[in-house]
């Protein structure tokens, strides 16, 4: 997705817990930065080329600066390394304009259950709640104390009463998640963010305490091992895709994606995830049928077939024509 994007200054970099850095992002002549709701998002243009997105975790009425948290992926493909160690104060990035595909939806009742650094949007989320005198419950699991991060503000005054913190390494803590989510009401509405394994437990929890599908809501920032997108696989064929904005047609094999088959080619889109789960890449489709394999766009837009994440995606007629 090509999205406006405008310069940063790096104000702030703290250690926010082990493995975890924040970095605080303000516009370099002092003015306000765009609006954003919580759970929202930007994508951040960092050394070495990459583009990773991180979720805004400050106050979404605060427009003099934006506050990410980053954690040190140990199989990073050099986002995070670059976040730790190359990022300084005093630099300037681009990044993107907010965006949100993890709304905070008016709720007689809110659920949020943070895993790790899934704790980004929610914490958002718990803020405005908080100022709003709305009703909720934050609950954050973390291996241990010293990999919990913003653990001073979340155990704070500020949500006090409203937020726990739970630690594997600490029994007395655990979170017992079917007693909370059986006490929810058909009123309230669940918001889970975290590893794939915690997203998919709460929301299997969530189903089996009689909580609507529609009633749950969850961002991934990875896949699990079971959920890549399958781009290329056996029994997958050939296909042509054609720019509209040339005329120019490029072949795109059997065994390999479009965009690295057209960046071999010399037509460059940006890539980010390549799994199809943060909608960087997303592009239009003027003709032809995609083979949707994203786990970022919806069942309907999936179903109206004008745009697709080509990292992963391929295509079900012999051509698509791309808005390009």
């Amino acid at each position: 997705m090509i999205t406006e994007s405008l310069s940063v200054r790096v104000a702030g970099k703290h250690q926010a817990a082990r493995d975890v850095v924040s970095l605080e992002l303000v516009d370099p002549d002092g003015g306000p930065l765009p609006e954003f709701s919580p759970g929202a998002h930007i994508d951040v243009h960092l050394p070495g080329g990459f583009i990773r997105q991180y979720s805004l975790l400050n106050d979404c009425l605060q427009r003099s600066h934006f506050l990410i948290g980053v954690l040190r992926e140990p199989q990073s493909r050099g986002g995070s390394a670059a976040v730790h160690d190359l990022v300084r104060v005093g630099d300037l990035l681009r990044i993107s304009a907010p965006r949100n595909r993890f709304p905070l939806v008016p709720a007689e009742r809110s659920l949020l259950f943070a895993g790790g650094i899934g704790i980004t949007p929610l914490l958002c989320m718990a803020r405005r709640l908080r100022a709003t005198d709305a009703a909720f419950e934050l609950h954050y699991s973390c291996r241990s104390r010293d990999r919990a991060a913003f653990l001073d503000e979340i155990q704070g005054p500020l949500l006090a009463g409203r937020a726990q913190a739970h630690f594997d390494d600490e029994p007395d803590t655990a979170l017992d998640a079917r007693a909370i989510l059986s006490a929810a009401g058909e009123r309230t509405h669940v918001y889970v963010c975290g590893p794939s394994g915690y997203i998919d437990f709460i929301r299997a929890q969530a189903r089996d305490a009689g909580v609507d599908e529609a009633r749950i809501h969850f961002e991934r920032f990875a896949l699990g091992e079971d959920e890549h997108p399958s781009a290329p696989v056996e029994g997958d064929t050939a296909f042509q895709v054609k720019l509209a904005s040339t005329g120019e047609v490029f072949d795109i094999p059997a065994d390999e994606t479009i965009t690295s088959a057209l960046d071999r080619q010399g037509v460059f889109i940006p890539v980010s995830c390549e799994e199809g789960i943060c909608g960087t890449c997303l592009t239009g489709v003027r003709e032809g049928v995609p083979d949707h394999r994203d786990s970022y766009l919806t069942d309907a837009e999936h179903a109206a077939n004008d745009q697709f994440t080509p990292c992963c995606s391929r295509a079900r007629t012999p051509m698509l024509v791309l808005d390009l």
